[in-house]
């Protein structure tokens, strides 16, 4: 009896291990698969600090946390349903819906750096930040930053699906769940921790001791000049994964021509530094083809604005 019982605990052990080793692997393959979202998650902790641009900075981590649920809400219930069905009964349509993406990611970058050079297409957003209910202010900055989150959040979870390398619904929806739990937790984190320094900085700067004060001095200096970098990395970032996921989905369904150039270039500079020189000009070649074809969607865009306002 008691060898029998013996048994089973051993049996248990083992099943207890093998289902830990089998989580780990999942771990890591999301880990994995979730790397080449990285532009993306970036470019999300870039954008999202300006939506508690105006707040009282007694209200900011209660409206990152608000923009936190709203982001897990769009993996949860819109984003992780919807690419698990599509992947499992129409997995033929990914590299359309990641085409459509990496074009989106591309648009957007174009428009930042038009931006850089004085070109803004939206006009000015002065409404949005002059309503004079703090409350409806607050609830429009949050409904806009949650829509952004959509979009952003929609391209991490499809990235990392075309990078998965295991077999299985459940494997593939586990891998899912937890790359949705790692990049909210990551993206909000650290724009929590962003946007506090300025205050933590202020704190500091008030002590007594000549280090700590220095130390929270050139903290509140620095902040505006880390946003900045920030924005201009993640801008970088969207027009190189744009570009990478535009050649590589189109190369997917048959469509070699732009994949086959970024392969091309990467060969070619190989010689010179090994797989570093080679990811570089993969990455630079990328990224250019990014600010092509985002520019060449705002031309498109812009003409069909003008003509919309002709016609009316």
């Amino acid at each position: 009896m008691a060898t029998g019982f013996l048994a089973l605990l051993d049996d248990i052990a083992v099943l207890a291990k093998t289902a830990a080793a089998s989580l780990d692997d999942l771990a890591t393959a999301a880990v994995k698969a979730s790397a080449k979202s990285a532009g993306v998650v970036i470019d999300d902790a870039a954008v999202t600090p300006q939506y508690v641009q105006g707040v009282s900075p007694q209200r900011e981590l209660a409206v990152i946390k608000r923009i936190t649920m709203g982001s897990l809400r769009n993996k949860f219930f819109f984003i992780l349903p919807a690419a698990m069905v599509f992947t499992t009964w129409a997995p033929w349509i990914l590299p359309i819906f990641l085409i459509a993406g990496g074009a989106y990611l591309a648009f957007e970058g174009a428009e930042k750096v038009l931006g850089w050079f004085g070109v803004h297409l939206h006009g000015d957003k002065e409404s949005l930040t002059t309503a004079e209910n703090p409350e409806e202010f607050e609830n429009k900055l949050v409904a806009g930053a949650v829509r952004t989150d959509l979009i952003l959040s929609a391209e991490i979870m499809l990235i990392t699906l075309s990078n998965v390398e295991v077999d299985g619904f459940v494997d593939r929806l586990i891998i899912l769940i937890i790359v949705a739990v790692l990049m909210t937790a990551v993206v909000y984190g650290a724009v929590a921790i962003l946007v506090k320094m300025d205050d933590i900085g202020l704190v500091l700067a008030g002590s007594r001791s000549g280090v700590i004060g220095a130390t929270g001095r050139g903290i509140v200096k620095v902040m505006p000049k880390v946003f900045t970098v920030l924005s201009v990395v993640g801008t970088i970032a969207m027009l190189w994964v744009g570009g990478h996921i535009f050649a590589k989905s189109l190369s997917d369904l048959g469509a070699h021509f732009f994949y086959n150039i970024a392969h091309d270039v990467a060969h070619a500079l190989e010689p010179f530094g090994g797989a570093v020189a080679a990811w570089f000009g993969d990455t630079i070649y990328s990224a250019v083809l990014g600010i092509v074809l985002g520019l060449a969607i705002v031309g498109v865009v812009t003409l069909i604005g003008k003509i919309r306002n002709t016609k009316h």
